[in-house]
């Protein structure tokens, strides 16, 4: 897809990208949402509306990824993207803290369909819906071993 001069003119001057980590459904004019926002002159209630309309699906105080784009107009645009998989795979485990030896001990261990089921949900994320099941999983399961989880076929 080739830009024309058009697209050129009407796009609007891009202020700043904000990343931030906000839980789900719990979006407040608060820090840390409130003072990224309030530096650009964003409307805070706005994104707060949005946001947790948006994320009302997901279990509250679940961390969502966002990134922000704020136009010079004051005006902004946000893409939410799903938890981490570091988080989705502390979850699954049950465990707080991934392993301090990565390698050498083992925390736990998760079967393959935990890493399937992990793999179909961030399939839904806009960056990882052009990867197969498979590059997904198998990338899920490298962040399982850099984490000291040990991936098996089937929990005995």
């Amino acid at each position: 897809m080739a830009t024309t001069l058009k697209d050129v003119a009407t796009r609007k001057p891009v202020l700043a990208t904000i990343r931030l980590l906000v839980p789900a459904g719990a979006a407040k004019p608060a820090p840390p949402v409130g003072p990224a926002l309030g530096f650009y002159r964003l409307n805070l209630m706005a994104f707060c509306k949005d946001f947790n309309a948006r994320t009302q699906k997901y279990k509250a105080e679940t961390p969502m990824q966002v990134t922000l784009t704020a136009y010079k107009d004051s005006t902004f645009e946000f893409v939410v993207k799903s938890p981490s998989v570091s988080w989705f795979l502390k979850k699954a485990a049950g465990i707080e803290t991934a392993s301090s030896r990565p390698g050498h001990s083992i925390v736990t261990s998760l079967s393959l369909r935990h890493v399937y089921e992990i793999a179909k949900l961030k399939q839904t994320d806009p960056f990882c819906k052009h990867m197969s099941l498979e590059a997904l999983s198998k990338s899920i399961i490298g962040t399982a071993k850099s984490m000291g989880i040990e991936i098996v076929k089937d929990l005995d």
